[in-house]
């Protein structure tokens, strides 16, 4: 039966949520106090990994199990929004400094002692790193996990937004702010409007609601280095930071590893920017050459266990707390949801 639904917070979780509402026949209307193609979503500043093995050392099982079902669910997702080529699934490699090799082994065997899935992630010397990206022939040890992957994170806030703006049955309130959710209603300045059910999905808009939300920051820089030919997701383990670099088209690079417990989302500092650059170049000297494109900051919603959460009630939904996670976890969490309430 086709509802008339109202979505709050049309970031990456909303879109994600609105693509699987439209494809089971529902009417929409989206609220959100950012403009449609979300110029300050966290969606839009990630750089979109699938890290699915990576995250095991420091996450729990069932982010594992969620980011299995994202891996599968993502190809039809992006197929929906006509750019299947924004998903690549062609492993991640993890390496570090020969002075950080036992750093780098204890890294693997924590994963290993988890799941048993991690079994097929392979030990690769020199010959095999330069045989799989010679761009990286400089190092003698690394590991590399065949499932993991990425979204080109960026062409999916913009084909999103593109396929929403022009489907027949979305109406799309941008720069509006909401005030509440609560059940089968959405509040707003000077009007409240009615639906047969709503779903909260505005990460920290919805603080004053859940008050153990709190966000936590991240610093990414994007890079163009054309003397730099690396074609896979790859994490460089050091004992302080855990920098990853995501290759996109034409040899840009998306760099991250800070992880910073506050709201502040001011420009990048210098101590994070020396930190990164260095820890790049030293991965790849070409990065020597590279020009900075842009130094992006944005703060991701997370609750006091780092997992998300989903809560329901008469015609209300609430999906938060996603943490770094979004991109990994946003496809199944949104199909549990669904599962545990409208479609139930």
């Amino acid at each position: 039966m086709s509802m008339n639904i109202g979505i709050a917070g049309v970031g990456l979780v909303g879109r994600v949520l609105a693509l699987n509402l439209l494809q089971q026949g529902h009417t929409l209307s989206l609220f959100d106090q950012d403009t449609a193609y979300g110029d300050d979503a966290a969606g839009n500043t990630a750089a979109g990994m699938l890290a699915v093995f990576a995250e095991l050392e420091s996450a729990k099982s069932c982010i594992f199990d969620h980011g299995k079902r994202s891996i599968l669910l993502w190809p039809e997702l992006l197929k929906q929004v006509q750019i299947p080529d924004a998903y690549e699934q062609k492993g991640s490699i993890i390496t570090s400094h020969p002075q950080d090799y036992s750093e780098l082994e204890h890294f693997i065997e924590t994963l290993k002692s988890k799941v048993k899935e991690s079994s097929k992630i392979e030990l690769l010397d020199k010959a095999g790193i330069t045989k799989l990206e010679p761009d990286l022939s400089q190092h003698s040890k690394a590991f590399f996990i065949p499932q993991e992957g990425q979204v080109d994170a960026q062409r999916f806030m913009k084909a999103s937004s593109d396929y929403l703006l022009e489907h027949d049955a979305v109406t799309w309130h941008e720069k509006t702010k909401v005030n509440e959710v609560s059940s089968g209603s959405i509040h707003l300045n000077d009007k409240v409007k009615d639906f047969d059910w709503v779903f909260d999905t505005r990460g920290l808009g919805a603080k004053k609601q859940v008050k153990s939300l709190r966000g936590v920051r991240g610093e990414v820089l994007w890079l163009d280095a054309p003397e730099v030919n690396i074609t896979r997701p790859t994490r460089m383990l050091h004992p302080r930071y855990k920098i990853y670099i995501v290759p996109r088209k034409n040899n840009r690079y998306i760099i991250g590893a800070t992880e910073i417990e506050s709201e502040d989302k001011s420009p990048m500092s210098v101590r994070s920017s020396l930190e990164l650059l260095s820890a790049v170049y030293s991965v790849h000297s070409g990065f020597g050459e590279a020009r900075i494109v842009k130094m992006l900051t944005n703060c991701r919603p997370a609750l006091k266990d780092n997992l998300p959460n989903i809560e329901q009630k008469d015609k209300f939904t609430r999906i938060n707390g996603l943490y770094r996670h979004g991109y990994l976890l946003a496809p199944a969490i949104v199909e549990e949801a669904l599962n545990q309430g409208i479609n139930k």
